[in-house]
């Protein structure tokens, strides 16, 4: 659910010979090892497939520091966003059964669905799921499921949505989401009466012999070589817990998936739905793939070395041009784990990246160089560029961290100024997220968010009546202010919150909520 759907980068080119035959795999295993070991990547898996057959596929490193154990094609990843894909397929096996239409307003199958304007809410399609044009900000309402995931229900996401309110007009604006494609599987399972994860499982995975992969991590058959996610906390590399998701979850982004499997996905997208199985059969319409491959929300267009004249949102796919090639790919992130697969239809060329560690940088780094050879342009050492792009984005991010702690260090040495932490304890409550309590613990405030329990932490008086709210879990990197309300009598009767770092994932979109005080 994270910001690796789409990297906005200025890029260049050097002026040097253009490739003049693909990468080889001897020369993939010496770019994987030196992305690894500059983005701190503890394991990797790549897969190439071209003309209809896997040219490459490889494991790298290993798949959790805790064991150590080494990751090969088949070891199993959380490909995440990457599950849009396979969502829209979904939806498209059901266009193609005349079950459903793209145009079907969402209300037809689920009645109790709502919008925060009414007008949206009626005129709200089965497309509009899947196009990230709905008119909420991004990530609104992500941390129903973020960091947390087991809590809320679908039904309670479809109810919830009432509360989110618009930020820019229906249909006008991409702002990435993820609810709403949780809300178009719901729509799956109403319409079939088979709950999207089985549904997916038994009309795409086993068709193309995907056996090892599943629609979550919970519905996996064999875990004996699954990775582990790793992320940074203060610094540190580390193993962290699994994001686990909720049955009702999944279509935005559950699938647990391997490279030998996601290349059979591969190969049969490129040949338009075909598949092989004892005879050759169609997965979904060569007119639906035209429609889930057709520019649905535009997008900015990047001036950059690929000549691209279009950018744009598909249905579960990201489409833009490169050097007169149609591109088609996706990306996808969870907790410890980020994800990559592109597609180019005219050239049969299928690249999947799935990493271990949280860095986009190094599955773009991997794509992009591998891309690039394919195409004939001039090799750009894309390890070093966005090695220089992270390193001046940390920088800033922690200056940006550093002055705030000083001023908290200040505060803290001046006796908090007086502070009466008495007037901000209490229960406060928010339309969608539900219940937080602050209370004092040892003498210092601490926040509890009933309904999401890795929201806890303890808050550090900043300036006026701001907080700093520094998460127990320090893999979650998405401290927050947190700036009070107070009442006449000078008691807070609210707050709201926002991320401290430009780098904080979207999913934390603490900016949509608004606390005010419950006595029950």
């Amino acid at each position: 659910m994270k910001k690796l759907f789409l990297i906005f980068l200025i890029l260049f080119s050097v002026v040097l010979p253009g490739f003049t035959q693909p990468i080889t795999s001897a020369e993939i295993d010496q770019l994987v090892e030196r992305t690894m070991k500059t983005f701190q990547v503890p394991g990797m898996a790549v897969a190439i497939v071209k003309d209809g057959k896997v040219t490459h596929s490889k494991g790298y490193g290993i798949s959790s520091m805790k064991t150590g154990q080494k990751v090969d094609e088949n070891t199993l990843f959380g490909i995440a966003s990457n599950s849009k894909a396979f969502t829209a397929a979904t939806l498209a096996i059901l266009v193609d059964t005349k079950k459903l239409s793209w145009n079907d307003k969402v209300i037809k199958y689920i009645p109790e669905f709502r919008m925060y304007n009414s007008y949206v809410t009626e005129d709200f399609t089965i497309k509009d799921l899947l196009t990230h044009r709905s008119g909420l900000g991004l990530g609104a309402g992500d941390l129903m499921i973020w960091p947390d995931s087991t809590d809320f229900t679908i039904k309670d996401i479809i109810y919830n949505l009432r509360f989110l309110k618009q930020t820019s007009p229906f249909r006008t604006k991409f702002d990435y989401d993820n609810l709403l494609y949780m809300v178009a599987g719901e729509v799956v399972t109403r319409v079939s009466g088979t709950i999207w994860e089985q549904f997916v499982e038994e009309q795409i995975l086993k068709p193309l012999a995907m056996s090892r992969s599943a629609a979550s991590y919970g519905r996996l058959k064999d875990k004996s070589n699954v990775i582990d996610g790793h992320a940074m906390a203060d610094n540190n590399l580390q193993a962290i817990n699994r994001h686990s998701m909720a049955i009702g979850h999944c279509a935005a982004g559950g699938i647990y998936s391997s490279i030998a499997d996601m290349s059979k996905w591969m190969i049969a997208q490129l040949d338009k739905g075909k598949y092989v199985d004892q005879h050759e059969k169609q997965l979904f319409s060569e007119s639906a793939q035209n429609e889930m491959w057709s520019p649905q929300t535009n997008l900015p267009v990047r001036t950059d070395k690929y000549n691209s004249h279009f950018s744009a949102y598909g249905l579960g796919w990201f489409l833009t041009d490169v050097k007169g090639n149609k591109q088609v790919s996706h990306t996808g992130g969870l907790e410890g784990m980020v994800t990559q697969v592109t597609l180019f239809p005219e050239l049969k060329l299928g690249i999947v990246v799935l990493t271990n560690q949280e860095e986009g940088a190094a599955f773009s780094s991997v794509t992009n160089t591998i891309k690039d050879s394919y195409l004939g342009l001039p090799p750009e050492d894309w390890v070093l560029r966005y090695d220089t792009i992270n390193a001046k984005n940390l920088k800033e991010s922690g200056e940006l961290t550093s002055k705030i702690q000083d001023e908290i260090n200040k505060s803290l040495k001046s006796g908090n100024s007086g502070i009466d932490q008495a007037i901000y304890e209490g229960q406060f409550q928010d339309d969608w997220l539900g219940k937080v309590k602050i209370d004092q613990v040892n003498g210092k405030l601490w926040f509890h968010a009933t309904r999401s329990p890795q929201m806890r932490g303890e808050m550090s008086f900043y300036k006026g009546n701001t907080f700093v709210v520094k998460w127990a879990n320090r893999s979650m990197n998405a401290d927050a202010f947190v700036v009070f309300n107070l009442d006449t009598e000078g008691k807070a009767i609210g707050f709201q919150m926002k991320a401290i770092s430009p780098l904080t994932d979207f999913s934390y979109d603490f900016q949509d909520l608004n606390f005010t005080r419950s006595e029950k």
